[in-house]
């Protein structure tokens, strides 16, 4: 290097026998110098480092590791992180809350990283502890990072089967097309149980065999029993804290058919115990169960799941705490001027409040079409959906904002300057889609894509739900209600979306 450095200084030499300074010469010993720290982290650690399909590898498995890789659960997400830091700044701060398995930096062609990371520790308690010790963390001053937990999605959600098709016969077919089926997951119709709800859920031996899976089952290439299916990820089963589970009481119960009634689930759910049950709240073909005390819900769970109520074999399992924490500050100015409105039940999905404590409406995700409900036993934080936002140009909108909302004329003449999102503040900012448009880019994430589906409803009208996804976080974000208007349904996906990043944004 020195030679080429020499004879490169030797070219540049002018009439006066002086040597002009290298153009770039202060990039180039910036560049030496993150080579250098990168090389004496190496050298002290042990650890080797590899950088391949635009992420940059450290470990994986670390010196000495023998056996399989940790189990899922053990990863974060680390987002917003300073262009130019690197491993030899991170990887010292992410050691301090326990042993590092792998440390996966993204990183651009320009040798800057992307503003996230990925980090496997080699046990779960590790990762929780890097959550709640960094997560927010001044990592330079005015620069905070966001850590979250990451998990390896195995699970695709498949759609447009014919309904007519069994468990056996869709995992024979999906073992003749894709490698590494574990297990398929059918619901049975609410209507009709002999038929399927045609989709299914297909569990796979790793994230890479599920995405290769993905990658083959393309829509509109790819069909099964002469139909073009749907393919998309599952929503990731959401990892509760184990103290959180210990104190569950409500059983979430599926299956069920609709003329089942909450008088019949009460009698049955406390018929081991009399008086055991405190409530019953039923949906559709759905119900949570809510007991007095813990033991007699785990009895419960034990006698009940697989039991026949009404000709129908349901599936009972603990309801899933939400767990999802406060956002943002900027995250929650916005929810504050009352674009979520207060959790009493209007929205856009069907399903009414339970002791006027949240709401419970239908969502999908990897345990299929589930429900959720406000009094913290819900699958997924719910999430109202106001009327038209308190846009101003529908009548009877009008709030405390109208005048930072309404419209000025434009004057012929008047100047017009190209501007950028990211110029705008939040506050400028009115739906929670261009909101969270405006995130993803200040993050420098990629943009996010909406993914729509739709069920029929009681009445006849077909019902929407849009799945956001965000590739650069590997995150995706469904809500739990369903929308008979379409606008409706891409702003409350946005809005789901925008409350589980809060701590990230």
């Amino acid at each position: 290097m020195a030679k080429d450095r020499a004879e490169s200084d030797g070219d540049m030499e002018g009439d006066s026998g002086k040597v002009s300074p290298l153009v770039g010469e202060d990039q180039f010993k910036a560049s030496c110098a993150k080579e250098m720290a990168l090389l004496a982290l190496m050298e002290q650690t042990g650890y080797n480092m590899v950088q391949e399909n635009g992420q940059r590898k450290y470990g994986g498995p670390p010196p000495g590791w023998e056996g399989p890789p940790p189990p899922r659960g053990c990863e974060v997400f680390v987002g917003k992180i300073p262009r130019d830091l690197y491993e030899d700044k991170l990887v010292p701060l992410f050691e301090r809350a326990g042993r590092i398995y792998e440390f996966r930096l993204m990183m651009e062609f320009s040798g800057e990283n992307r503003g996230y990371a990925f980090v496997m520790y080699t046990n779960r308690e590790a990762a929780q502890r890097a959550i709640q010790m960094l997560d927010n963390y001044e990592i330079r001053p005015g620069k905070f990072i966001g850590v979250c937990v990451s998990l390896d999605n195995c699970r695709l959600f498949i759609g447009s089967i014919p309904k007519d098709k069994r468990k056996d016969e869709i995992m024979d077919e999906m073992k003749k097309v894709t490698d590494g089926v574990v297990d398929v997951i059918v619901y049975p119709s609410s209507t009709d149980k002999s038929r399927n709800r045609g989709f299914a859920f297909v569990e796979y031996e790793s994230h890479k065999a599920a995405a290769m899976a993905r990658r083959k089952l393309i829509p509109g290439t790819f069909q099964l029993w002469g139909h073009s299916i749907q393919v998309d990820w599952a929503e990731p089963e959401k990892d509760v804290d184990e103290e959180v589970m210990q104190r569950v009481r409500v059983l979430y119960v599926r299956n069920l058919m609709l003329s089942t009634s909450e008088e019949t689930l009460h009698q049955e759910f406390s018929r081991f115990k009399p008086g055991s049950v405190e409530r019953v709240k039923k949906l559709t073909d759905y119900a949570f169960v809510h007991y007095r005390c813990r033991d007699d819900a785990v009895t419960a769970l034990g006698l009940m799941n697989g039991a026949q109520i009404d000709g129908a074999t349901v599936e009972v399992t603990l309801a899933k705490p939400a767990g999802i924490k406060d956002g943002g500050v900027a995250v929650r100015r916005y929810y504050s001027r009352g674009y979520l409105g207060n959790n009493g039940g209007a929205g856009g999905g069907g399903g009414g409040g339970a002791g006027g404590n949240g709401t419970f409406s239908p969502h999908r995700n990897d345990g299929g079409m589930m429900g959720g409900a406000g009094d913290g036993c819900s699958p997924l934080r719910p999430v109202s959906l106001p009327p038209r936002l308190g846009n101003p140009f529908y009548p009877g909108a009008a709030g405390a904002d109208d005048l930072d909302r309404c419209v000025f004329p434009l004057f012929p003449g008047t100047p017009l300057s190209p501007t950028s999102l990211l110029s705008l503040k939040p506050s400028q900012i009115g739906s929670a889609a261009s909101l969270l448009d405006f995130y993803c880019r200040k993050n420098c994430w990629s943009q996010p894509e909406y993914h729509l589906y739709s069920t029929p409803g009681q009445d006849g009208k077909l019902l929407l739900i849009y799945k956001v996804v965000i590739p650069s976080t590997r995150s995706t974000y469904i809500p739990d209600k369903l929308c008979v208007l379409l606008d409706d349904a891409k702003e409350l996906a946005a809005q789901t979306t925008l409350w589980n990043l809060g701590g990230l944004l």
